[in-house]
């Protein structure tokens, strides 16, 4: 009797330590799900993304609020704030789907070791947070996550991540996002660099230039004047005494939201040795009432450079890029910008005195 009490006490401690360890591990894996995004974003410092191609990309926290300079890209350029949101919130949104099958586990391992990006995370942490994060005390930065991103799964509906600490790769997924993860993680860093030239509204711009070096008579610049502005000629230095105030007036609006179309990352050398080597089509300046100043060079963009030596008898269109031409930004950034944007700014100062004359940009 004795011993059949012990058997089933055995049995019921060893059914007990089956069960607690079930539990545990669902536990666990529940946890592992829960946690394994950013939950708070607001205290990320920095992302570091690279590759195995040596392309690294450092997105620094310098500020918070709704500019476009909250984040710098290596330490030096203005960062492109909606895309730098949208991968705090994939950060954030992102959990892991399925695990991977065990089989395929070795491949997947090999394949992000030789293609992955790898992303460093680093937050604000507090010594000392207690009573639910009321009390904050000796704040650091710290690397609090390193995701290696991987590639696509066959369905496109997934990708396979790996996180330092873990034993296995993982299916990662957004919930209700129809798309795979990869492309949020792209390290090059003019992809990130703000596309921004002036964001100025009418009350904060001093002045606004626009130089035609082949056309100086058509020249001009608008100044500002107490509450309004003035239309001068620089050939003439002399103020018009009336001007399309119309036209004016959407010239200076155009400056609320001025942004480039991308970076010329690579300019075809005819083109260096043609269109570069001549006067800019246009020298645009901006200042606003700080004083600081923006300046912007034109220059055409043919369609297909090859065919620069043979533009005798070709009609215009088949010649130039009539949608984009390229601009030099700062005396720094050869940039691509539209006319369908420019289209109130780029003009010579007749059109601003309703007289409409085309002019070559």
């Amino acid at each position: 009797m004795k011993k059949r009490n012990i058997v089933i006490i055995c049995t019921v401690v060893l059914l007990g330590l089956v069960a607690l360890a079930v539990v545990r591990s669902m536990s666990k894996s529940s946890t592992l799900e829960q946690d394994y995004h950013v939950e708070d974003i607001d205290a990320v410092t920095k992302l570091y993304l690279s590759n195995k191609f040596d392309v690294n990309l450092l997105l620094e926290r310098v500020g918070y609020g709704d500019d476009d300079t909250l984040w710098l890209v290596n330490e030096q350029y203005a960062a492109n704030q909606p895309l730098v949101d949208i991968l705090l919130e994939t950060l954030h949104e992102m959990r892991i789907r399925q695990h991977v099958n065990r089989t395929a586990v070795p491949n997947i391992i090999k394949n992000l070791s030789v293609s992955s990006i790898k992303v460093e995370v680093y937050q604000k942490v507090y010594l000392i947070d207690w009573f639910g994060g009321k009390l904050h005390l000796f704040p650091s930065e710290k690397l609090t996550r390193t995701y290696y991103v991987g590639n696509e799964t066959q369905d496109n509906m997934g990708t396979y991540m790996f996180r330092d600490g873990d034993k296995e790769p993982y299916i990662v997924h957004i919930p209700g996002f129809r798309g795979f993860l990869t492309p949020r993680f792209n390290p090059n860093p003019p992809l990130w660099r703000t596309r921004k030239i002036v964001h100025c509204d009418v009350q904060d711009l001093k002045s606004v230039r626009v130089e035609i070096p082949q056309a100086q008579n058509e020249s001009f610049e608008v100044v500002r004047n107490g509450e309004s502005f003035d239309l001068r000629l620089l050939q003439t230095n002399t103020v018009a005494p009336q001007f399309d105030t119309a036209r004016v007036a959407q010239l200076l609006s155009s400056f609320s939201n001025l942004n480039f179309d991308e970076y010329a990352s690579v300019v075809p050398k005819v083109e260096l040795d043609t269109t570069f080597s001549r006067p800019p089509g246009f020298v645009l300046t901006v200042t606003d009432m700080n004083d600081r100043v923006r300046s912007l060079r034109t220059y055409v963009k043919f369609t297909n450079p090859e065919l620069i030596a043979e533009m005798e008898g070709r009609d215009l269109s088949e010649i130039f890029d009539v949608d984009r031409l390229y601009a030099i930004l700062d005396n720094s950034d050869t940039v691509l910008i539209q006319y369908y944007v420019f289209d109130n700014i780029l003009q010579p100062a007749s059109y601003f005195l309703g007289k409409d004359i085309n002019v070559a940009k």
